[in-house]
């Protein structure tokens, strides 16, 4: 077997965002690793509802419902405006053609 190939296996420690810290064997070259999330916080372990936003997802997609929402009135009133131009002309030729 070849000797000094395997990685060297240290304690790390695993730092989440809300403050709860792990030690556990890893061959990781740093000596902390950060999460965003642990069990210490995760709604399935906690039970509890929690909004978890990474990196402003959830601001980016209730933006691009907004948008949606937004051009679908656009359409929905585009269709409307159609709609009472073509029921004007068939008035008009209907008037015309007596």
């Amino acid at each position: 077997m070849k000797a000094d190939i395997h990685p060297q296996y240290k304690q790390v420690t695993f730092k989440c965002a809300c403050g709860a810290e792990y030690i556990a064997g890893s061959t990781m070259e740093k000596d902390e690793f950060h999460t965003e999330i642990c069990s210490s916080c995760h709604p399935f372990y906690t039970g509890k509802q929690k909004l978890i936003d990474t990196s402003g997802r959830v601001d980016k997609f209730v933006a691009k419902m907004k948008k949606a929402q937004e051009t679908a009135a656009k359409k929905v009133k585009k269709i409307a405006k159609g709609e009472e131009e073509e029921i004007a002309e068939a008035t008009a030729e209907e008037g015309s053609v007596d």
